[in-house]
């Protein structure tokens, strides 16, 4: 058991590692096996061809891989044939080349002196994983400490050992890092906070479904219903105070002690030792209160885009209920246009030739009728969402009230508007303040924010500040949705 938990990798991974590629790129052959004039002088040195080759192949295999070549099971024909070109030599020789194993080891000891090579030692262990650790705490993922290990082996020159001892000192510091941020995140739980915890983790009343089964459910449709859940769910996590000091974890680590935390079950939770158990409910549950506030915005943009089709689709409705009285109007009011023109070219009274195409009374009801059928110049829609207003009432006094938002200064009018709305909402005042901040409604809600009387509409303004906070909140740049623990 003690040693089948420092394999991190599988025999097949495990083996790549000690392999080199028969398909290297130019960059590699020209960084690892081209010889210098240096190491042709030394090369030289050999009296025999295989020798000389073997020495290339050595030096070259221990700079590529960090491994010696008897680590190497198999060194690629074309990495042979390309080193014996550089030196002039047979590349058939290299068959002929360790006939003497004692010939090899004096090969690496003289590369380990002219190089500046060293073994590795308990010493460089230990350095290892202390170099390791800082970057653990960063990203306990084994392929990436592995490879980390590896370069900084090979930045300083360090023979590779076997790839067992590699896993053993990368697993070694994963579990010393992961002992410290399960300390750093439940160090500071009070009791009462650790059995809100366990209940998370136990079976809702009258209900087979655990706490922690309900935190993760998906809302289903979009809707007001939806997102009162997604707030429930926010409310109930704000209530075990997670006051969290994460200044010392990397965000990266906390990332994915949360992504570990979304794949186990409660059951899988109870087998995990306190300290582990608490660090990863608590990583979870902070990234899971963002993810729910982003659940809660993503349905009111969908709710505000719903308005706003809703608005759309009523218009187009009504183009094609009164399709057939417009086309009216258009061909009237052509005959009359028509009947205009010519009496400014035959210089008749024009009252008259209008009379004789309509009666001035059916005229003026006509003009009437047009007015009541015509759309806005802009052809916009907006006029028609005061009355689906209500539908976003279900919802958005408990978005506002639930989340505190905090934004740079060029978005403070409008943090203003929400807070002139939560007031209203609290106090139950009706009329908008004249002295509401205005600066941030775009031109194209400004001509229906104002009544007829010159009073602010409350249901324009409110859904103005939505729509603004619906394009703001999103891109999570000039306003961070947030409310801490009551």
């Amino acid at each position: 058991m003690y040693a089948r938990v420092r394999e991190l990798l599988t025999p097949e991974e495990r083996l790549q590692y000690l392999q080199i590629p028969p398909d290297l790129g130019e960059w590699e052959l020209g960084t690892y096996f081209t010889l210098t004039q240096h190491d042709l002088e030394i090369i030289q040195q050999r009296r025999r061809d295989h020798n000389r080759l073997g020495f290339a192949v050595q030096l070259c295999v221990l700079r590529y891989l960090g491994w010696t070549f008897s680590d190497v099971k198999e060194v690629p024909v074309q990495i042979i044939r390309y080193l014996a070109k550089q030196i002039n030599v047979d590349p058939e020789s290299f068959a002929s080349y360790g006939d003497r194993e004692a010939t090899k080891y004096e090969h690496l000891d003289e590369i380990r002196k002219e190089y500046g090579y060293q073994n590795f030692t308990s010493g460089e262990y230990r350095s290892l994983c202390k170099n390791l650790f800082p970057h653990a705490m960063a990203n306990g993922n084994p392929l990436h400490l592995i490879r980390l290990a590896l370069e900084d082996l090979r930045k300083r020159r360090i023979m590779l050992p076997s790839m067992a001892t590699i896993e053993r000192a990368v697993w070694e510091t994963r579990k010393r890092t992961e002992e410290k941020i399960f300390k750093l995140l439940s160090v500071s739980l009070t009791e009462t906070q650790i059995t809100k915890l366990d209940q998370i983790l136990t079976t809702m009343p009258e209900s087979n479904r655990t706490y922690l089964a309900w935190l993760r459910e998906i809302p289903g449709t979009s809707s007001p219903e939806s997102f009162l859940k997604v707030i429930e769910k926010l409310e109930y996590i704000r209530r075990l105070h997670l006051q969290v000091d994460t200044k010392d974890i990397h965000p990266n680590r906390l990332r994915q002690l949360s992504k570990i935390g979304s794949r186990y079950e409660s059951h899988s939770f109870r087998r995990f030792d306190d300290p582990k158990k608490y660090a990863i409910l608590v990583a979870y549950l902070l990234e899971l209160i963002q993810d729910l506030t982003d659940q809660a915005f993503e349905i009111h943009d969908r709710q505000i885009m719903v308005l706003l089709s809703k608005g759309k689709k009523a218009q187009e409705e009504m183009q094609k209920q009164n399709g057939k009285s417009i086309n009216e109007k258009i061909v009237h009011f052509a005959d009359l246009g028509a009947a205009l023109i010519k009496a400014h070219s035959e210089g008749i009274d024009p009252f008259v030739a209008l009379e004789a195409v309509m009666p001035w009374d059916k005229l003026v009801a006509s003009v009437e009728e047009a007015k009541r059928l015509a759309r806005p110049v802009d052809y916009d829609y907006l006029d028609l969402l005061e009355k689906k207003f209500y539908v976003l009432r279900k919802y958005t006094p408990t978005l506002l009230n639930s989340l505190e938002f905090r934004s740079t200064k060029s978005a403070e009018p409008l943090m203003n508007a929400i807070d002139v709305i939560k007031d209203m909402n609290e106090t139950g005042k009706r009329k908008v303040p004249e002295d509401a901040p205005l600066d941030f409604i775009s031109t194209r809600w400004q001509k229906h924010v104002y009544d007829d009387d010159g009073m602010i509409n409350r249901h324009y303004y409110e859904m103005a500040v939505l729509t603004e906070l619906r394009n703001y909140c999103p891109l999570r740049r000039r306003i961070h949705c947030w409310k801490p623990p009551a």
